[in-house]
């Protein structure tokens, strides 16, 4: 009679199930940490004081910067745009990105030129500098190594910046457009450079810092001359604002909790208890009024366009709301114009632009106005006369 064993097909089913259990939690917790376990993949490996940063960028060379037009085939009034493009490099080996990235030009050149220099290639020149920038990783957190990154980028920005000063000469009106990390860079110009120049300010058309927290109170103090758009018919002053949607719960933390920003001149500090600067695009003021989807002029994926070449823009696609600083927006009709699931997404730039034809109108208008503003002044101050050199003679007695 042959020996009877225990059935073991029972407990092979358990464990498998068991097994299978523990895959689909990992699976969910995977999923749940899918950003964080991204953040960590994208983590440089070496303290920022011992890492070597890519060559720095001389900006007299042409090929350092991604646009850069003849000077002496524009018109002499018309305004020169400067451009600060947002994060391209991810992270995982560079702090900062070199300047040669083949895929870094290629994604600036196909998607953030023409959706975001592309509104205002109407309105003026645009000049955009390549910059090593510091890596997406460096704003998924607030470690000093990831300021430090940040830091560096900028002072890049703060040099092209100066060296466009030097090719447009002291007569032209200048628009600042930054995006991303960009517009923490151009509030940064803001403070260093364009508000203590009292010349510089008279021919600012604007500034427009888009999907960039910036700290409101910036405006009381050393941007005090440097005002909030609070009317579509102001000039010389600063358009913010981050789009969100209301479900959008981990991007609002991100923004409002997690998020470092310019606090004064050589100081950054964090957004948390800080209240946070929003111009409504549809409405181009302050207000916390609800501007509907009518008002929309149309947001773009211009994708491969050429700079220069207008998309056509999809419009009533979304209303728009200020609200703590955030400007609360719809999800788009149309799926082109609806953020892509990526990894990290709520600290990415969308590969659109919502308010394409809303900006488009705008800088034109502004920079309409500031041309007014600027012939009518000349009429009435002209240029003083050269100044004459005064012969000191000296006084001699008379007998």
């Amino acid at each position: 009679m042959p020996k009877l064993s225990a059935p073991a097909r029972p407990f092979t089913v358990l464990l498998a199930i068991a097994a299978t259990g523990l895959a689909a939690l990992l699976i969910a917790a995977s999923w749940i940490m899918r950003d964080q376990i991204y953040q960590t993949f994208l983590d440089p490996g070496v303290p920022f004081q011992t890492y070597e940063p890519p060559a720095a960028a001389d900006y007299t060379d042409p090929d350092t910067w991604a646009v850069r037009p003849v000077l002496a085939a524009l018109d002499e009034d018309e305004p020169a745009v400067f451009f600060v493009h947002p994060t391209l490099h991810t992270g995982g080996d560079h702090w900062n990105a070199a300047l040669d990235r083949n895929s870094h030009r290629e994604r600036l050149e196909r998607l953030y030129l023409p959706n975001y220099a592309g509104p205002f290639a109407q309105a003026g020149a645009v000049f955009a500098p390549r910059y090593r920038h510091a890596a997406l990783y460096a704003y998924m957190n607030n470690r000093e190594d990831s300021l430090q990154a940040r830091l560096l980028a900028y002072e890049d920005v703060r040099a092209a910046f100066r060296q466009f000063l030097a090719d447009i000469g002291e007569d032209r009106p200048v628009v600042l457009v930054g995006i991303g990390q960009g517009g923490e860079h151009v509030t940064g110009l803001l403070l260093d450079e364009v508000s203590p120049d009292e010349s510089l300010i008279a021919r600012l058309v604007a500034a427009y810092i888009i999907e960039a927290p910036v700290a409101a109170d910036l405006f009381d103090g050393a941007l005090q001359d440097l005002p909030l758009c609070d009317a579509p018919e102001a000039f010389r002053c600063v358009v913010t604002y981050s789009a969100i949607q209301a479900d959008e719960t981990a991007r609002i933390e991100a923004i409002t909790e997690r998020s470092t920003l310019w606090i004064d001149r050589g100081r950054l500090g964090q957004t948390p208890g800080r209240e946070l600067a929003c111009v409504n695009p549809l409405l181009w003021n302050l207000s916390e009024d609800y501007a509907p989807t009518r008002l929309h002029r149309g947001g773009a994926a211009a994708e491969g366009l050429e700079l220069g070449e207008r998309p056509s823009p999809l419009a009533s696609q979304t209303s728009a709301q200020c609200q703590n600083g955030l400007l609360f927006v719809d999800q788009p009709r149309s799926r082109t114009l609806r953020r892509p699931s990526r990894l990290a997404e709520i600290r990415r730039v969308p590969p659109f632009n919502l308010f394409y034809a809303d900006l488009e109108a705008d800088v034109t208008r502004r920079a309409a106005l500031l041309a007014e503003t600027l012939a009518e002044e000349r009429r009435w101050a002209p240029d003083l006369p050269e100044a004459e050199e005064v012969v000191v003679v000296p006084v001699r007695p008379v007998d």
